[in-house]
Parts: structure tokens; C-alpha cells; sequence
């Protein structure tokens, strides 16, 4: 769907992760989260970020290496840096629905804020944290710099009682190589319960066929989170029905219709509290096709549409691998978010400015570079452009990021997709 094409082009791409000393999980952090629940606020001319709450969970569910170094560059950053030494101790990166917003035509008008959410490992010690949004040229447009005392009183503990029921859908046979991914009930009621876990089972089976996924089945936790809503179905905004569900979700986001989004992200990680997870899948209770996925945010999708299938697949490879639509169209709402002059940091999209970084290496001797689309078959993994002079390229014709009729990830999306598996086991 959208989402991030939103993000699409926006900005610098740092492509594969730096190589940086080693760093003792146990050194600087305890086994517990620190969640990070922040404001962005503002509009197409200036933005700025408020930290909302802080709030401590009983466990850890992310990664214990790789602490320093981001696999992708994102649209947004969150730095720790340890208070006594200054020293970089943690980092993730991440996009917003936020910075999707300020390209909107109503950014230019109003003024809005947005929940965002972020989790990091609990330091041990006084901790510095810099927040960091990048504009669409990959240039810092805005920071926010507060401390971490980890003995502050008004640390909010969550997630001890009165957790959300959960079940395992699937194990990975190395918990603490996991990488931890949530399927959220959105829409559905207590008595509909056993639909959405018929749906996240569905979603599970779906993902693993798809490469690489299915390769590093072993390594992944899919839980479902069955969080109850109060009415049946999400809320559509058009219709002017407004329903009482578990995270708020609605259609008709920055007024199109098949935008499905929840702003209610501080609602969303409540329900979380106290269970294992890095990352989110909502699944809405609805028939009506849409849905989006945000780096690093959320996947959120329908469950009763006839596509389903392809469509949970491919926003999960927006929110879990940073993947660019590969679709591209003239008129779009979020088409001035699109920027031609730089590398996307996407890794399956490229303006050129810095191919090497790229799928460059994936391609087979000779292949022009732009290739023209009547050379598709002698060049399969080649460099076409995605709409005549945007000067914006993908690596295949067709791929599970572009339509839904297509069965597969393109060879350029599964090694993107495999790099970033590899940064969170190895």
C-alpha cells in the first residue's frame, strides 16, 4: 500500500550497518525496556519534540548486539549515550506518521502533534538520549536531548499485572536470538476472539512463504495479542462512524480513504506491556481493503479483504525491513515527500546518487544502467525506473512490493530483507 512511499525517497541512506567495537550488553543495561513516549508536534515549517512519559517493563525483548549501529538510516533516530564517557551506547532507527503528515497539503495550514513511542534497553547508569528527525534530504531538521536517571521515582512501572492474554503462534528454537513480532486484535470483540487468531495464524503461514523469511523461520517469535474491542469493526471517518476499539484505529488518514492508521500509539503499547516484543502487526477486524506499515512503527492491515495475504506481507516489509513501494504514481498525497536528490536510505529504491551502496553488485555484467524496460528479460535484475523522468529505480518489473499479484519478494528485496535478519541474530 502507501506508507512509506510517503517516506519513500526521503532521505540519505547509510545502506549496510558500520562496523563498530563490540559493546557488553550487561556493561551498560539492565534485562528490562525503557519506553521512551515522546510528542512530535508542529507543521510544514517547524516541528518540535516533547517527551510525554517514561515507563519501565520487566524485560528486554530486543537485541543485546549490533547496540551502536542502526542497519538503516530511517527517517528518525534515538541515541543513548552514556553520561559519565559520552560514549554511543544504544541506537534505533525509525519513521513516523508524523513526518509522513508534514508533506500533506493540510501541514501547510495547521499545526498537529502525534504520539510516537520508542523502546530501548533500561540503562544501568545516567543516560543521555538524543532524538533526532531527518527532513527529506537526509539532513537533521529537528532534536530533542533529555537524561535518563534509571532511580527516578516517576519511571512508570507497566506490564507486572494485568497483562493482555497472549499465545504463542509460532517459536523460534533460540529465544534469546528471537526476533519478537506482535499480531494485535483491532476491531475484534471478546466473543470474536478465535477469528483473530485464526487471522494471525493465517498472517504467520503467509510471511514464512515469502523469502527470506521462511529461511530464518527459527529465528522468529509470532505472538497474538488478543486485545478486546468494545464494537466490532474500526472506525471510518467519512461515514461518520466512530468505534470504541482497542487502539483506535480509523480510516481516511490525512483524508484518504484507504489510509488505515492509529495515532493512539501510547494506547497500542499499553496492550504490549508485559509481553515480549520488537515488532507490531495490527490486524483489523474489517472487510474494506487498506491498511499501512511505518518502519520500526507498525504494520496495520485488514483481515476480511480478499487480499489479505499479499497485503499483510507487504507492509510488514515496510515496518520490519524499511522496504520502499515500488509503485509510483503522479498525483499522490504524499507525493511531495519524494525527493530525487539524494539516495533514499531505503535499500530497494535508488536515485543514483549513490548506487554502490545499493543492489549494484546484484546485477549481471553489462547491464545498462538506467536498463530500459524492453530489456527486462535479458536483464532481470536491472535498474528501471518507476515512473518516466522521476528519476527514481527499482531493481525488477514485479515484486510483493508493487502489486499484489505478484508471489514473491524480488532479488533485490530479499537480500535487503536478509541483511537486516542478519543484524538482529548474528
Amino acid at each position: 500500500m502507501r506508507k512509506i512511499k510517503k517516506i519513500v525517497l526521503a532521505l540519505l541512506c547509510s545502506g549496510v550497518f558500520t562496523v563498530v567495537q563490540a559493546q557488553d550488553f550487561n556493561q551498560y543495561f539492565e534485562n528490562k525496556t525503557l519506553r521512551l513516549d515522546y510528542i512530535f508536534g508542529g507543521n510544514a515549517q517547524e516541528q518540535f519534540i516533547v517527551l510525554d512519559e517514561l515507563v519501565r517493563y520487566p524485560e528486554w525483548a530486543g537485541r543485546t548486539h549490533h547496540l551502536s549501529e542502526n542497519a538503516l538510516r530511517g527517517n528518525g533516530q534515538v541515541r543513548l549515550y552514556d553520561e559519565a564517557t559520552n560514549q554511543l551506547i544504544y541506537t534505533t532507527s525509525f519513521s513516523t506518521l508524523f513526518q509522513e503528515w508534514l508533506s500533506t497539503e493540510e501541514a501547510e495550514r495547521a499545526t498537529k502533534s502525534f504520539e510516537n513511542v520508542f523502546l530501548v534497553p533500561f540503562p544501568k547508569q545516567k543516560t543521555k538520549v538524543e532524538v533526532v528527525l531527518f527532513d527529506v534530504n537526509g539532513q537533521e531538521k529537528s532534536t530533542l536531548t533529555h537524561w535518563i536517571q534509571p532511580e527516578d521515582i516517576l519511571i512508570h512501572d507497566k506490564g507486572i499485572v494485568g497483562v493482555t492474554p497472549y499465545e504463542y503462534i509460532h517459536q523460534a528454537k533460540d529465544n534469546s536470538k528471537a526476533i519478537n513480532v506482535v499480531f494485535v486484535a483491532e476491531g475484534y470483540t471478546a466473543a470474536e476472539m478465535n477469528q483473530f487468531v485464526e487471522a494471525a495464524k493465517v498472517s504467520v503461514d503467509e510471511i514464512l512463504k515469502h523469502q527470506p523469511f521462511g529461511q530464518f523461520d527459527d529465528y522468529f517469535n509470532f505472538i497474538a495479542v488478543k486485545s478486546p474491542s468494545t464494537d466490532s469493526g474500526v472506525s471510518v471517518p467519512r461515514k461518520g462512524e466512530w468505534k470504541k476499539t482497542a487502539v483506535a484505529s480509523n480510516f481516511d488518514t490525512f483524508y484518504s480513504e484507504r489510509y488505515l492508521t492509529t495515532n493512539r500509539l501510547k494506547q497500542l503499547h499499553d496492550l504490549l506491556a508485559g509481553i515480549p516484543y520488537e515488532h507490531i502487526i495490527i490486524l483489523a477486524n474489517t472487510n474494506v481493503y487498506g491498511g499501512g506499515g511505518i518502519y520500526n512503527s507498525y504494520t496495520l492491515t485488514t483481515t476480511g479483504h480478499k487480499d489479505f495475504k499479499p497485503v499483510v506481507v507487504h507492509e510488514f516489509g515496510h515496518s520490519f525491513a524499511g522496504l520502499a513501494d515500488e509503485y509510483f504514481y503522479e498525483q499522490d498525497v504524499l507525493s511531495d515527500f519524494i525527493s530525487n536528490q539524494t539516495e533514499p536510505w531505503e535499500q530497494n529504491i535508488t536515485t543514483l546518487k549513490d548506487f554502490d551502496a545499493k543492489w549494484k553488485s546484484q546485477l549481471k555484467k553489462g547491464t545498462p544502467v538506467p536498463t530500459p524496460l524492453n530489456q527486462a528479460k535479458k536483464y532481470p535484475i536491472g535498474v528501471y525506473e518507476g515512473l518516466p523522468g522521476n528519476g527514481i529505480y527499482k531493481g525488477e518489473l514485479e515484486c510483493r512490493m508493487r502489486t499484489n499479484q505478484h508471489d514473491k519478494f524480488c532479488a533485490v528485496c530479499q537480500h535487503a530483507i536478509e541483511n537486516l535478519i542478519h543484524f538482529y541474530i548474528d
